[in-house]
């Protein structure tokens, strides 16, 4: 479970000083699928990357089973995203000089998992293997990053706007991939994103504004990719 209490976090100095997160609280069960919603500055892009462990609040805690990652030194929070957690960005950034085999295998080296390439089959991308980013398109692209983040078999996979630069059948092919991954391997998500319908195929929805969480709801039915509107 992911807690986190009173998350505060402020931009800027002096006059031009803000505060993006206002004491922030929730809880996130193992396991789960949520999808975090509002409007432009609303602040749930820095609330994934402050949960995460991507940057550091200026005050509160996050904590995975108990364990406050906010009070961990610079080495340790990196051990901890290595062996924790992976990331989904609406850019993929793909290495341009190395194949995809080879893009998914870093992620797999950080854990030394040696089983990378099942990863690669699971997203549809094993007879590309050998190809290089430059010769792929977006969708493929973005699939090459959800294996590359999958190979490190992480407890929780975090998405900013995976979907944001693709086109409709490509964001649902996408979607699709990563929710029949995690049927099969069980990992958390936590997905920001601005398309509304997305939040019908989570548990979990999280509407954010103004630095605050205003509310959150629970789908009793989670739609499948190929089922929610665009």
């Amino acid at each position: 479970m992911i807690e986190i209490k009173d998350l505060t976090k402020f931009y800027g100095t002096g006059e031009s000083r803000f505060q993006v997160l206002k004491e922030v609280n929730a809880k996130i069960e193992d396991g789960d699928y949520v999808v975090i919603l509002g409007p432009s500055g609303s602040g749930k892009s820095t609330f994934l990357n402050a949960i995460s462990g991507l940057e550091l609040p200026d005050s509160g805690e996050v904590l995975y089973d108990g364990k406050d990652i906010t009070k961990l030194e610079d080495a340790a929070l990196t051990a901890f995203r290595k062996e924790n957690v992976g990331f989904i960005f609406q850019q993929y950034y793909l290495l341009p000089n190395l194949s995809v085999e080879k893009n998914v295998k870093m992620g797999a080296d950080l854990v030394k998992n040696k089983d990378y390439m099942s990863m690669i089959e699971a997203v549809g991308l094993a007879e590309k293997r050998h190809k290089y980013p430059s010769e792929l398109s977006g969708g493929e692209q973005q699939r090459v990053s959800v294996a590359r983040a999958l190979a490190k078999k992480p407890k929780v996979l975090f998405l900013d706007e995976p979907t944001g630069a693709l086109d409709e059948e490509t964001g649902r092919q996408v979607l699709d991939y990563i929710s029949q991954l995690q049927k099969e391997l069980g990992f958390t998500i936590v997905m920001v994103t601005h398309n509304l319908n997305i939040a019908d195929m989570a548990k979990t929805v999280i509407h954010m504004n103004s630095g605050t969480i205003q509310s959150v709801d629970h789908n009793e039915v989670q739609k499948s990719a190929y089922e929610i509107g665009w």
